[in-house]
């Protein structure tokens, strides 16, 4: 994996929470699409779409 997208993992990490927490926000919806889908079928995302995401939830706690 590039260290320049991040999986769940990173992004769980990034917020605080766990990584089944971001991927159910990702099935509400609340989490942004992907950047980018492996070859493998796994979602990445580039770290300042996550971050500009961060800043906009509305319980941001970053």
């Amino acid at each position: 994996m590039s260290s320049d997208l991040w999986s769940y993992r990173e992004i769980a990490a990034h917020i605080g929470v766990q990584p089944e927490t971001v991927k159910s926000y990702r099935r509400q919806g609340i989490l942004p699409a992907p950047d980018v889908v492996t070859s493998f079928g796994q979602p990445r995302w580039y770290p300042d779409t996550i971050r500009a995401w961060v800043r906009r939830r509305p319980h941001n706690r970053q």
